[in-house]
């Protein structure tokens, strides 16, 4: 009986930090590859059903329906002059010698798409869908080895914005590393060597602002410090800034490189505690149109490879690159703020001033506040399964108020929902998606559409956004879900998706997202009386059984009930089942056998089994054959 109970106490425990639901996706909207392709990139425009993907000398052009994908593959290998030569080079590893598509970007018009060609980068435009050919006529490009790396383990961040396109690449050999205008009408511009560390880059994001020359783009990565010693932490997490406006300094000072250029330390931990997490991996931002508000958010690891999310406010990093002081430079600023977004003026370029803060932008672009979380500490996720990507969507609820979706890939190939609110991580569900078990190693969200893609190496898939029909058929089941995406619509007594263009004035849909809590449906009453029919298990003499109940919810609480006696029975939890087994005080033999399961203080009966004892015993050889594990088994059948 301890061990049960002990199980069933563990089971409570870990509640509050596991999926609340779990789903088996089974639908037919998936691509598989016909051969693995372990470095994949993507691009998807919003409110499209057609999704780019970048794979090994290929191009998948992936056209989803509810039904199927229609694809179309563009081949675009390398020349064997660069395969010889990058295999004499010695690249990190041998098959990284091939075209591996990194960058697949549209700019206004321009599709441009880059590849690593064996270590000789190349860029393409492609033309209706189904050409590649070379880049030409539409404004300034950089080079090919400034927008796409050499081999696809050095990773790489292009961004598009206002009709230019952004790349940063990660340092790797003797390369030192990047952050560059490469394409389009504006000055093409970078950052000096001594700006940055070693750099691993994790995302990019527009920054946007009521007036125009005032947006920003932040990039994020960490800095890799090669001479520290043996028991120091390498790594350093940062945020890198720079202006759309900027046009480059004068002809003595910064002529080719961004004059707006700052960048920041970041933290992600519990406080000032031994644990932090400075290796920063990815980071995806949520901002409101126009305004300098939104989140950013961090997937970081620390050096044993344990991976978090930390959320930080846009807000709070913007006041700090507006205010704070710049390492290294103690001297009160004269005129302006060095490095703030403003329009170049051709006739004060070069004035004194201007001149002094290029100056001191150019040796001192760090500023002395560090960012640090909201809540001080990572986010409160599962941490038996490492993040590989991460998604964010905000969400406008019926209460008129946006909330935060993350969607998590992990190691194992699945996905988890979450939903961030300011005071609580929420786990809404975990998906299983793939046949063949592997890391997620992108995904792209269209909040237009409501379409999730995710991709591994062996297949990409869609999912609805708002997946409301999973999650059961009462109000009480759909407000429990917590799904930004979803409402329970009492005149059609259903769990819907919020139609675009809700009215929360005139509108009845129900949610509760901030707390788990379903009183706003009023069926405590129903739920008490709610009873299953029993299903009818005949138990042969002197034979044990074992009975399963589907776990539905992993935030509940599970007991048996026999006879309707008010004694509860522990179970064993085995996978997705809470097993009632015999033990000293639990004679299954005879009567009647409740599972109950309690969540929000309501309990409600999941299924129910009538014992009957024959009298007769089993025949020893099939018990002997077939075991224990039969009988549970054989019982399982009436789940269905």
């Amino acid at each position: 009986m301890n061990s049960f109970i002990l199980l069933s106490l563990f089971a409570t425990i870990i509640a509050g930090k596991s999926p609340r639901l779990k789903f088996m996706v089974h639908e037919p909207s998936r691509f598989h590859f016909s051969k693995p392709e372990n470095y994949i990139s993507m691009y998807h425009q919003e409110g499209s059903d057609t999704i780019y993907v970048g794979g090994r000398a290929m191009v998948y052009v992936l056209t989803f329906t509810d039904r199927d994908v229609r694809d179309f593959q563009i081949p675009v290998a390398s020349d064997q002059t660069a395969i010889d030569t990058c295999k004499a080079k010695a690249a990190p590893l041998e098959l990284e010698c091939d075209n591996f598509i990194t960058v697949i970007q549209k700019v206004n018009d321009t599709f441009i798409v880059c590849g690593t060609n064996a270590g000789s980068p190349r860029c393409w435009m492609l033309v209706n869908d189904t050409v590649l050919t070379d880049v030409q006529g539409a404004g300034q490009i950089a080079s090919a080895s400034d927008i796409s790396p050499p081999y696809p383990s050095q990773k790489s961040i292009t961004l598009p914005a206002d009709g230019s396109l952004y790349s940063a690449m990660s340092s790797v050999g003797g390369s030192a590393g990047s952050i560059r205008r490469t394409f389009g009408p504006q000055k093409l511009l970078k950052t000096e060597n001594i700006w940055l560390l070693n750099p691993q880059f994790a995302g990019a994001a527009i920054i946007p602002s009521s007036e125009k020359f005032k947006e920003e783009i932040y990039f994020f990565f960490s800095e890799f410090d090669k001479t520290v010693r043996v028991d120091e932490e390498p790594y350093r997490a940062r945020i890198g800034r720079i202006c759309t406006v900027d046009e480059g300094g004068i002809r003595s000072l910064l002529p080719d490189s961004w004059t707006t250029f700052m960048k920041a330390r970041v933290m992600c931990g519990a406080g000032n505690t031994q644990q932090q997490y400075n290796n920063m991996k990815q980071a995806v931002v949520l901002t409101a149109q126009d305004k300098r508000a939104g989140v950013l958010y961090g997937l970081f690891s620390n050096a044993w490879g344990k991976t978090v999310i930390c959320a930080y406010s846009i807000e709070d990093i913007d006041q700090a690159f507006s205010t704070s002081k710049l390492k290294g430079y103690s001297s009160p600023f004269t005129g302006s703020r060095p490095g703030m977004c403003v329009r170049k003026n051709p006739a004060t370029a070069e004035s004194q001033n201007n001149v002094k803060n290029l100056g001191v932008i150019r040796h001192n672009p760090e500023i002395e506040d560090v960012i640090r979380p909201v809540g001080v500490a990572p986010l409160d996720l599962p941490t038996d399964d490492q993040i590989t990507h991460t998604v964010a969507d905000i969400v406008m609820a019926v209460n008129d108020e946006h909330y935060s979706v993350l969607y998590l890939g992990t190691e194992q190939g699945k996905v988890l929902k979450v939903l961030h609110t300011s005071e609580e991580v929420f786990i809404i569900s975990q998906y299983s998606l793939f046949h063949n078990e592997g890391p997620v190693l992108n995904m792209a969200i269209d909040s237009q559409k409501g379409h999730l893609y995710v991709g591994t190496a062996m297949e990409v898939q869609r999912l609805p956004l708002a997946d409301c029909g999973r999650y059961g058929d009462t109000c009480r089941e759909c407000i429990l879900s917590r799904d930004p995406y979803c409402g329970w619509d009492k005149a059609r007594r259903k769990c819907i998706a919020i139609p675009p263009g809700y009215n929360v004035t005139s509108g009845a849909l129900i949610q509760n997202l901030d707390h788990s809590n379903s009183s706003v449906c009023g069926e405590a009453a129903a739920l008490k009386l709610r009873r299953t029919s029993p299903k009818e298990v005949v138990v042969p003499f002197n034979t044990s059984i074992f009975l399963p109940c589907p776990v539905r919810s992993f935030h509940a609480t599970y007991r048996w009930e026999k006879d309707n006696c008010f004694k509860n029975y522990p179970c064993l939890f085995s996978g997705d089942f809470c097993v009632l087994g015999p033990v000293v005080d639990t004679p299954l033999k005879e009567g009647v056998f409740r599972c109950m399961a309690t969540e929000d203080g309501f309990k409600v009966e999941v299924i129910s089994f009538r014992l009957v004892n024959n009298g007769r015993p089993l025949a020893a050889s099939l018990t002997s054959t077939l075991g224990l594990s039969l009988l549970l088994a054989v019982a399982t059948l009436w789940l269905h």
